[in-house]
């Protein structure tokens, strides 16, 4: 399972889906398979080799979001998915409206709603992180979609960050929660994306009132490359539950996660500040490298992790549940979906048109 990387798609022509008569209730078409009550991820099967998951889902979107909100994550598995626009189609009927404006992922194809996962290092993993979560919109669902298992590896391991925020010391809860977090992005070309494509315009007017609008700080810096200042919240409610969630990127921007020998490179090449990316509190000071040693310990310690096969479907919980991608080795090819777009100054309202990003 998983969220992040390139791989080449296969041209599989769509085609009209079909579900033959059977003796079946509609309900019973897809079927759980026995779990524990919050078992992550729930695992749903068809009974029938024919059965069409997305006209399921949409009929049956309130049995599926309840699911969602027991268990954070549900892997469909075994359904008739044989293509990216099949994917998609099934993506749409989960979610209120597909998201088409992600700045950091290459588009699949033609599509402009459905992307290639994360294009980095095969034997590098990507660490834990809710989608967008450093910015201030995300998306409330993700969706990966398996178009080729790698030959070994490649697992994409998910994290409840309920069971997160209940397993860390209480004393640096109370530090991240009346602090919060300021990620810092450096846009520098030729080792992350430029400010460009991030924000799909070459004009500095626009960047500068996009995140004036959104409660970015930005600055340029005299070798033309754009820094980003965002504070938020590192804990934060679920919109349906209530329930106080983990919900960040700490480890994804916090240099001290990276492999020691990148770690030590970027540092002779930038001063901290200039890092191409980085995470304090939220008042400016150090994230110790202690804390983000407990914090690396507690994820890997409760997260779980499974296999792809080709056609899995996993639909995730974004702000319930985090996710990572492990190293691997031969072709590996994932896509993915976003959608349900929440602003997080008014945790009702819905945007589709603010780019935003890094996935899987």
């Amino acid at each position: 399972m998983d969220a992040q990387e390139n791989g080449s798609h296969r041209a599989a022509a769509s085609r009209t889906f079909r579900r033959r008569s059977v003796d079946l209730s509609e309900s019973e078409l897809v079927r759980a398979v026995p779990a524990a009550k919050d078992a992550l991820p729930l695992v749903m099967q068809p009974t029938s080799p024919d059965v069409d998951l997305a006209e399921w889902g949409r009929a049956h979107l309130d049995v599926l979001n309840a699911h969602l909100i027991q268990h954070g994550g549900i892997l469909f598995r075994g359904f008739d998915l044989p293509s990216v626009a099949a994917f998609e189609r099934v993506a749409g009927s989960f979610y209120s409206e597909l998201y088409g404006g992600y700045g950091d992922l290459p588009r699949v194809g033609t599509s402009d709603k459905i992307y290639k996962s994360t294009p980095y290092p095969a034997d590098k993993p990507i660490l834990f992180h809710n989608e967008s979560s450093h910015l201030r919109i995300w998306p409330q669902k993700i969706s990966f979609f398996c178009i080729q298992a790698a030959e070994s590896g490649g697992e994409t391991p998910l994290l409840d960050c309920r069971a997160v925020l209940g397993q860390l010391d209480p004393a640096l809860v109370k530090r991240f929660e009346e602090k919060g977090l300021m990620y810092v992005r450096n846009f520098v070309e030729g080792v992350d994306v430029s400010w460009q494509q991030f924000f799909q315009t070459s004009d500095r007017a626009v960047v500068e009132a996009r995140c004036a609008n959104e409660g970015v700080e930005c600055v340029w810096r005299p070798d033309g490359a754009l820094r980003t200042r965002f504070r938020t919240r590192a804990v934060s409610p679920h919109p349906v539950t209530g329930a106080r969630l983990f919900f960040n990127q700490i480890q994804l921007h916090h240099i001290r996660c990276l492999d020691a020998d990148v770690r030590e490179s970027l540092l002779s090449l930038f001063p901290e500040d200039d890092l191409p990316r980085h995470v304090y509190f939220g008042d400016g000071s150090v994230i110790e490298d202690s804390i983000m040693d407990e914090i690396t310990e507690l994820y890997w310690r409760v997260s779980v992790k499974g296999p792809w096969q080709n056609g899995d479907l996993i639909l995730l919980d974004n702000m319930r549940t985090a996710h990572a991608r492990m190293p691997f080795a031969g072709a590996r090819s994932i896509a993915v979906a976003m959608g349900e777009m929440t602003d997080g100054r008014a945790t009702s309202s819905h945007v589709s048109d603010a780019p935003i990003g890094i996935a899987d």
